[in-house]
């Protein structure tokens, strides 16, 4: 069972399922990852091009810029929510008679717990008129590293399988992001059941492929560092990609001089980097002040090990009753 009474732990950002209304409160999960990138990936929206932005940074002389790549929030939730869908028909919540949810606009079921918790559109069904807000929110991430160290452009051509073939046009591929580029991420579930996040970790926890063509490419590493509770969102990825980076500067135990040192680096240590997304987390609640508790890393890992097991059925089978009564208080 997970819900209040078995982690209490989790009062604090979530709602007991019996207890679902339509009218949006301030209760808040923020579940803290670190993406690591265990093959190219491809993340971009005009499909060439890698995103990028330009990012100022405190450096030893005053400022400095540099020009992290981009993960698309679009990138991530899309990617997480058709895994999500999958996942509901690997556990067989779907009746016989009953058709299986899609990611097709205007044709999600509006029945399951991805619908009702990640949002939809109204239905084509005639008479189901009701839209859905997500109540899992994604920012877009920033790779640690400049673009110019985590991007590589590449060229192929095609010139056919004869033996003897003429010289031929190259083909410029898109952007690929390098292997171990790093991505400090939140996830934020808002007025969520206990049910719902251990949905959501087990989504986080299992999937691994984000990005284009992710039959051959877009292997991600999922590293879930925390989940906080409380009555507010945490730290913007922006402000905690740049403490990581300042942290990583001054960590005894590396070889960086400056902050151009880590920004240009030709690689990160995963472990070390992960210690220093943690601990920035940790100091912005305390800077800023804000109203989240961390939950304890043995509460993490059972619900995490009920997520990833054919157990979560039966989680969301009971949660998908609540959903649908959530969801009648439109009607």
């Amino acid at each position: 069972m997970i819900d209040q009474n078995t982690y209490p732990e989790l009062e604090p950002g979530t709602v007991p399922a019996d207890e679902m209304t339509l009218r949006p409160r301030s209760n808040f999960v923020n579940i803290l990852v670190l993406r690591e990138l265990e093959s190219h990936a491809v993340f971009t929206t005009n499909g060439e091009d890698a995103d990028i932005a330009t990012v100022a940074l405190d450096a030893e002389d005053g400022s400095m810029d540099y020009a992290p790549g981009l993960m698309f929030m679009r990138k991530q939730t899309g990617s997480d929510r058709r895994f999500g869908k999958a996942l509901q028909r690997d556990l067989g919540l779907f009746d016989e008679d009953e058709d299986e949810c899609t990611m097709q606009v205007n044709e999600m079921c509006q029945d399951c717990v991805d619908c009702i918790l990640y949002g939809s559109a109204a239905s084509s069904d005639e008479g189901n008129d009701v839209s859905i807000t997500s109540r899992v929110m994604y920012d877009t991430a920033y790779s640690l590293r400049d673009a110019s160290v985590v991007i590589d452009e590449k060229f192929q051509n095609a010139p056919g399988d004869d033996y003897a073939k003429s010289a031929e046009a190259t083909i410029r591929e898109p952007d690929f992001f390098e292997p171990g580029t790093m991505f400090p991420s939140v996830v934020t579930l808002r007025d969520a059941t206990p049910a719902e996040l251990a949905f959501v970790l087990g989504i986080t926890a299992k999937n691994k492929r984000y990005g284009a063509t992710t039959s051959r490419l877009g292997r991600v590493k999922n590293r879930i560092l925390g989940v906080y509770v409380g009555s507010e969102e945490g730290p913007a990825n922006l402000d905690l990609t740049r403490e990581t980076i300042a942290r990583l500067r001054a960590d005894d135990e590396t070889d960086y001089e400056t902050v151009s040192d880590i920004v240009m680096a030709e690689a990160l240590d995963p472990s070390r980097t992960a210690e220093h997304v943690s601990d920035a987390f940790d100091a912005a609640i305390d800077t800023e002040g804000l109203d989240l508790q961390q939950v304890s890393n043995e509460t993490v890992d059972s619900i995490v090990d009920v997520a990833t097991s054919d157990d979560l059925a039966e989680v969301l089978t009971e949660q998908r009753d609540h959903s649908t009564t959530f969801l009648d208080q439109a009607e």
